[in-house]
């Protein structure tokens, strides 16, 4: 029998299609329909929706509050999540992970970046989980390696201007080879993790479960 995990903001399926692959049963939410989701999928409120009846319950709250791009549109007000799902979370009793960018509240943040992983892309994440996770390395970015093997860097969204002119930016071919993910569109690309990060968490989060049970 599979454990059962819920992806709450899961926008077009990358965390959900890493927990996949780690061997959960995953069923994804986001108050937008999302037609490129690839496994159950529901539209509602991820701050509504019932958390009872999953092992694991991923989170993905709306990064932009947080971003270091958030400056290049300051006339927008971007929801601050990350603490009010953390407390449903918390309430819920499940085994969590919450996932975000640099600057996002997070407690004991760990940090993936996709070299680690032999990804052509570094996009750092953190995450915040109740379970103890021990990573890979990081891999130190050598500028003149990243433009040799073409590393993308995979800010802001493909095909736009880098935010660091330094780093290859690429467009949204470019962005789906590096990230590991062929269905998405550039939009959804620019708001997902690789595949990846989620499967090396969903496999701490199932063993952990194991254990507990």
């Amino acid at each position: 029998m599979k454990f059962r995990a819920l992806d709450l903001f899961c926008g077009a399926g990358g965390a959900s299609t890493g927990l996949h692959r780690a061997g959960f049963d995953v069923t994804g939410v986001d108050i937008n329909n999302q037609p490129r989701y690839p496994f159950k999928f529901r539209i509602a409120d991820a701050m509504n929706y019932p958390l009872e009846g999953f092992d694991f319950i991923w989170a993905s709250p709306p990064c932009q509050a947080y971003s270091s791009m958030k400056s290049l549109h300051r006339d927008i007000d971007h929801p601050d999540l990350v603490g009010p799902i953390r407390s449903r979370l918390e309430q819920s009793g499940a085994t969590w992970c919450i996932e975000n960018v640099r600057n996002a509240p997070l407690l004991h943040a760990f940090m993936l970046c996709g070299l680690s992983f032999g990804l052509k892309t570094y996009r750092h994440r953190f995450f915040e989980t109740t379970f103890m996770a021990l990573g890979p390395s990081h891999i130190p970015h050598d500028q003149q390696a990243i433009r040799e093997r073409r590393i993308f860097s995979c800010i802001g969204h493909p095909g736009g201007r880098s935010a660091r002119d330094n780093l290859h930016f690429g467009n949204t071919e470019d962005w789906k080879m590096a990230m590991g993910i062929d269905w998405m569109i550039g939009k959804e690309l620019a708001e997902s993790i690789p595949p990846a990060y989620s499967e090396f968490f969903g496999l701490h989060a199932i063993e952990f479960l194991r254990r507990a049970a």
